[in-house]
């Protein structure tokens, strides 16, 4: 295989994987943050939030972004300085609470930014850009493989929960 198409190959499964982190988490992680709503201080922002026009919406949707970027930056460097598992973990959670705020912020500042014509354009095609990354993920031979150990492991906790649990 040539170096470009081995290059086109891993980027494409790594934005595919990403993708599909953000396809997995983005609405539970939504809804993970939308219990903060429950508290009075958190309703009162989300009230101000939706009530923004479209552009300090689209610069509120983008702070989570601009904030995290230095830190994951810091973690790289924490990975190259011979701390691999304190970067990864800083990763890990940047991306895990990015995701949760940004999905959230969407939910909340997506009315007004469809306001904005561009963006409104440019979210329906990169729903489905993502769409077709997401059914060409689907279906590979790696997801259906992983997919069925998933409906294994599940079958067997269900099992086990069913065998050793039911008792209580």
């Amino acid at each position: 295989m040539k170096t470009g198409r081995v290059l086109k190959v891993f980027f494409s499964w790594a934005i595919a994987l990403i993708i599909l982190f953000e396809e997995w988490g983005w609405e539970p992680l939504q809804r993970l943050a939308g219990q903060f709503a429950k508290l009075p201080i958190f309703r009162h922002v989300e009230r101000l939030i939706l009530k923004l026009p479209p552009y300090p919406a689209l610069i509120l949707f983008l702070v989570p972004a601009i904030i995290l970027f230095p830190i994951k930056l810091l973690a790289v460097h924490a990975m190259a300085n011979g701390h691999p598992v304190l970067g990864l973990v800083v990763i890990l959670s940047a991306k895990v609470l990015g995701t949760a705020i940004v999905a959230r912020l969407f939910h909340l500042t997506q009315p007004a930014l469809m306001q904005l014509e561009w963006f409104a354009r440019w979210h329906v095609q990169w729903t489905g850009w993502k769409n077709r990354v997401v059914a060409y993920a689907r279906d590979s031979t790696v997801w259906r493989t992983a997919h069925e150990l998933k409906q294994r492991g599940i079958a067997r906790w269900k099992m086990i929960k069913l065998l050793y649990f039911s008792h209580e």
